[in-house]
């Protein structure tokens, strides 16, 4: 893992390690302290937003829950759109939908058909990559409103896991502000 600036230990030192959740195996990341403290919280949308800056978009997506902690604030950020990616049955008009495994399970993610216009740029976000699986479906669901995604931002990635590999003959850059260990 590469050598960390000021602003990545700020960030890393707020997300603890849950052993076993939310099933047995699993070292669980979680982000939410990001969330309590706001220099944290702003040093993290400040971040992405660096990285966003080098893209042209149209919309922000990013998937249920922990993805929308992030990618709200980077849309308020950078005064774009913001279109949420839920899962099966949350959303009240007319949707499109994939399944997709990730790390411990099968999930349905569904995005409002008309959120989204034929031809547009897409920046995905979302909190942390491991295997990859929820991207992976994001993507096919933006394809099928015939969507371009432009980049993908995460804010941890555990390289150790190779989530990245799902990606790389896509053609979409990917980043990650920080690393950790997955195990």
């Amino acid at each position: 893992m590469k050598k960390m600036n000021a602003k990545q230990k700020l960030i890393i030192q707020r997300i603890p390690n849950i052993p076993n959740f939310p099933t047995k195996g699993i070292q669980f990341k979680d982000v939410t302290p990001i969330l309590a403290c706001p220099k944290t919280l702003l040093t993290t949308t400040n971040e992405l937003a660096k990285i966003a800056k080098k893209y042209h978009f149209d919309y922000i997506v990013a998937p249920e829950s922990r993805g929308f902690f992030f990618g709200i604030p980077l849309a308020q950020a950078l005064k774009k759109p913001f279109v949420p990616i839920r899962k099966k049955g949350k959303l009240p008009r007319p949707t499109v939908t994939v399944t997709e495994h990730i790390e411990y399970a099968d999930v349905s993610l569904q995005i409002h058909k008309d959120d989204i216009k034929p031809g547009s740029r897409v920046l995905i976000v979302d909190d942390l990559l491991a295997t990859g699986g929820t991207v992976k479906a994001i993507i096919k669901l933006l394809k099928l409103l015939k969507a371009k995604p432009v980049a993908i931002l995460f804010v941890v990635e555990l390289p150790d896991l190779n989530g990245r590999h799902l990606f790389d003959n896509l053609g979409i850059p990917l980043h990650a502000i920080v690393q950790l260990s997955g195990k």
